[in-house]
């Protein structure tokens, strides 16, 4: 899986030019689409995949929203000669950006996935009593060390950062996992995390307030006893934890309420990248969501 530099102001996007049914997966903040390797290279025999780099979008005020991706995505469309509905898939944030574009473009939608998709309440997060995860994770913690990074060169953020990969990167080629590495080290990339964790709540509220289309939609939620698990690993207090990943786990629920007939799924052994942890899982909720309007139309 090869980036391609296009003629749109050096966007960084990945198109697979296979035939099918379009597939475009809209990734989690500071995430790369290179992640997603495995799922791309399963469903390219039978589905065109495209996504793209968000930060790689250098036009306009610098400022990255919901809103922006948005209309980011659709110019990458017309740029690819897309014409057909899309499945879309949206990864954590990736998520919030795909429900706003499923309001204002439905019948360009032709399935939906989210992927442990960030919630249009997530300020309910901000009202759980774990100082000791808010001291480490808190908005205002992540816009600090973002705006921070941001100032750096490559250089710099090698020797600040020390670049690694997780465990389930360690499994892909490794091609995949240097394209991984060099991700991390783009400046431009904690510019854009910063103006979106900045706006990412009234975003939400924005997208909250909308009438959600009928399209269908399945939801895929991470392993809560699992990411539990994971985090005392990390010596993370589990009382807090645990107040964190129930509440998680009810806003994922509400998104299977969005349409009337949505599917939700909880990936066991999973945690938050479902794409790496449970890929079996996200190849068969898109080939579903694929089969399921095939035999609607």
């Amino acid at each position: 899986m090869r980036t391609k530099v296009s003629s749109l102001h050096q966007v960084q996007y990945l198109d697979t030019g296979t035939t099918g049914t379009p597939i475009v997966i809209l990734t989690g903040m500071g995430c790369s689409y290179e992640e997603w390797y495995e799922i791309v290279q399963t469903l390219r025999p039978t589905n065109r995949i495209l996504s793209f780099h968000r930060h790689s979008w250098q036009e306009g005020d610098g400022i990255h929203r919901t809103s922006h991706a948005v209309q980011q995505l659709q110019r990458l469309l017309t740029h690819c000669n897309v014409d057909e509905p899309i499945l879309l898939i949206g990864h954590s944030y990736g998520g919030l950006i795909a429900q706003e574009f499923a309001i204002r473009y439905p019948d360009q939608v032709k399935g939906l996935l989210l992927v442990d998709s960030t919630s249009v309440d997530l300020h309910e997060l901000d009202d759980l009593d774990t100082p000791v995860l808010d001291t480490l994770s808190s908005d205002a913690t992540w816009i600090e060390q973002c705006r921070r990074y941001a100032t750096q060169t490559s250089d710099q953020l090698r020797l600040l950062i020390h670049p690694a990969l997780t465990p389930a990167q360690q499994r892909l080629p490794e091609t995949v996992q240097s394209a991984l590495l060099d991700f991390q080290l783009d400046p431009a990339l904690y510019t854009m995390m910063a103006t979106e964790v900045t706006h990412w709540k009234t975003d939400a509220a924005r997208i909250r307030t909308d009438n959600f289309p009928e399209v269908p939609l399945i939801v895929l939620g991470r392993d809560k006893e699992q990411s539990i698990s994971d985090g005392i690993e990390d010596g993370l207090p589990e009382h807090e934890l645990r107040r964190l990943e129930e509440t998680w786990h009810r806003l994922i629920a509400q998104q299977a309420k969005l349409t009337a007939t949505a599917e939700l799924i909880f990936a066991p052994t999973a945690g938050h990248a479902i794409h790496l942890d449970r890929p079996d899982l996200v190849i068969a909720a898109i080939r579903t969501l694929d089969q399921h309007q095939i035999k609607d139309v």
